[in-house]
């Protein structure tokens, strides 16, 4: 068995491997797009395929959270919605101000951690409420208009912030399920959202009458990544504390910002690095403000 500093290790690892990838995925997905796969169908394919490859290992896992059904669906439709947003929103928008609006997810987890788990709202979650509520205001100013998305890419990246919040919140009520459940919930939940996307918009399936084997292999090649990154995330919360995960999921930032800069040319302005900094210390004050209050849960 690893000693404690070398599971340390991995599960950091774990996560700066997820951060990456998840940085980087942005750009296969653009590529299908252009061979004429579309995101609702990419998305698809992508989550049912670690979903059909490796959920039946843990089909003892599942039936030992039947007791957690309900909540399991609710991580899989809240983590759906994030995942296949996500895709969405990076095949239509600039890559790093749709991520900017992703990491609001702050924001949104004080706010799901108040109703759903009955946490205090204390003076550091109004602290990060103030800087991820001010970061979105400076990054999305412009003068005679209302600081809102500008178009949907902007609002689906917000909507899977605020999915990703509930998701978070909802894992930490599944506390002791099995990692396993919950990465099938989680690409079960993509693929049924997505399955109902295609319901209503069927001629995204049109490419697999003229697909080539280079399309089908690189669909297939995004959903063993995307399984792994699953596996990674879940190995790596479950050993490191939330305010060191916060730190290392937000180098997917970085990551995507130096990618989107050499890939597509994307370049952010002062303003949106100003708004982007804000959002980015609200989510590591964030990580403090989970501390503190295990800290005084501790006393109480």
């Amino acid at each position: 068995m690893p000693s404690i500093p070398l599971q340390r290790t991995l599960a950091i690892a774990s996560l700066v491997y997820a951060a990456t990838l998840w940085g980087l995925v942005w750009y296969p997905y653009r590529l299908l797009d252009q061979a004429g796969v579309g995101g609702i169908a990419s998305g698809f394919f992508s989550y049912a395929t670690p979903l059909l490859l490796l959920g039946w290992l843990h089909v003892r896992a599942l039936r030992a959270a039947r007791g957690h059904w309900l909540w399991l669906s609710a991580l899989g439709l809240a983590a759906g919605w994030t995942n296949l947003a996500y895709v969405l929103a990076v095949l239509e928008g600039e890559v790093v101000r749709v991520l900017l609006l992703f990491y609001l997810s702050p924001l949104w987890t004080v706010l799901f951690a108040r109703f759903l788990l009955h946490e205090k709202l204390n003076r550091a979650g109004w602290a990060v409420m103030a800087l991820a509520a001010g970061g979105a205001l400076v990054m999305l100013w412009q003068p005679g208009e209302w600081p809102l998305p500008g178009h949907r890419a902007e609002w689906l990246g917000l909507s899977a912030g605020v999915m990703f919040a509930a998701s978070n919140v909802i894992s930490r009520h599944l506390d002791g399920v099995a990692e396993g459940a919950k990465s099938v919930s989680v690409w079960a939940g993509v693929a049924v959202l997505a399955l109902i996307g295609l319901a209503l918009r069927p001629a995204e399936l049109d490419f697999m009458a003229t697909a080539a084997t280079g399309t089908w292999l690189l669909l297939i090649g995004i959903g063993f990544a995307i399984g792994s990154m699953t596996y990674a995330v879940q190995h790596g919360l479950a050993r490191v504390p939330a305010n060191q995960a916060i730190v290392i999921f937000l180098f997917e930032l970085v990551v995507a910002a130096i990618a989107a800069y050499f890939l597509s040319d994307e370049r952010m302005g002062v303003q949106e690095w100003i708004g982007a900094a804000m959002i980015v210390t609200a989510s590591l004050f964030s990580g403090h403000m989970e501390d503190q209050q295990l800290k005084e849960a501790r006393h109480v």
